[in-house]
């Protein structure tokens, strides 16, 4: 069932005035959230079988096109600044290359052996997670890819938003938030968009503490790369050690991260 294509619950967009765009697409949107929350279970089971995999040193890939892939991208650039892990511990892949994140490149999506061949790029091995991203569920790189990671040994998830999908019944773990029929008919880059959007987070959030990137609920082990965040840390060490904040600063820049200070007073 090909819902993200089906017609909009809304009718004559162009004869509405922008506060009707506006609040149409607000309540549609409200939908999103509640459909992800369905899924949590499906998210669990997937984030479970991830964590014992990168304890032991594997990494997490998502594929997918257009915007589908674009948003594997962020998460994954996001992760390194957040959480001060290295670069490369996850990896966005998007098909066409990473010209595709700012121009669509015609027909990139519709080769399912190009997927595989991004991955060995990378010396994909059993340790690894890949999670296929794909609204429709019936993108080609991405079915493809995901087919000949599991095929090889590597755990699969995907995120979806049609139920039943090619690309479900590929991955072991699949994800299916239904948002149904988006505002404009098949722009997928919105209701879609946002939930995995929003399942990428939990993903990716939930993992990191899992490994310890989080103490409490600070970033600990950000990335110290402009002056907003070297004050975010340095006010987090105020508080973890009662300072005054040239103290903290001054802590901070000497160590090079909230964690190492923590660490330093702690040992000395």
């Amino acid at each position: 069932m090909n819902i993200t294509e089906s017609e909009s619950n809304h009718s004559s967009l162009d004869q509405m005035s922008v506060t009707e765009l506006l609040t149409s697409i607000n309540q549609e949107d409200q939908s999103v959230a509640l459909a992800v929350e369905k899924v949590i279970p499906q998210i669990e089971a997937l984030v479970l079988e991830i964590i014992p995999r990168m304890e032991k040193g594997g990494r997490i890939f998502y594929i997918g096109a257009g915007t589908s892939g674009r948003l594997g991208v962020v998460d994954a650039s996001e992760c390194p600044p957040t959480y001060g892990v290295e670069h490369g511990l996850v990896v966005g892949i998007i098909a066409g290359g990473d010209s595709a994140i700012r121009k669509a490149v015609e027909f990139a999506e519709d080769d399912p052996d190009q997927a595989w061949k991004d991955l060995q790029e990378h010396m994909i091995n059993h340790k690894d997670t890949v999670i296929g991203i794909a609204a429709s569920g019936g993108t080609p790189y991405v079915i493809g890819g995901i087919k000949k990671a599991k095929e090889n040994g590597v755990l699969t998830g995907c995120i979806t938003c049609n139920p039943d999908s090619k690309l479900a019944w590929e991955a072991e773990f699949p994800i299916e938030p239904i948002v149904g029929p988006e505002f404009v008919t098949g722009s997928t880059r919105m209701k879609a968009g946002t939930a995995q959007k929003l399942v990428l987070n939990m993903i990716s959030t939930s993992v990191m503490i899992r490994l310890g990137k989080v103490k409490g609920n600070r970033m600990v082990d950000m990335q110290l790369s402009n002056k907003k965040l070297v004050d975010r840390g340095a006010k987090m060490i105020m508080e973890m050690l009662q300072v005054e904040y040239t103290v903290a600063e001054k802590l901070l820049k000497e160590h090079g991260s909230v964690r190492k200070v923590i660490d330093f007073v702690k040992n000395s």
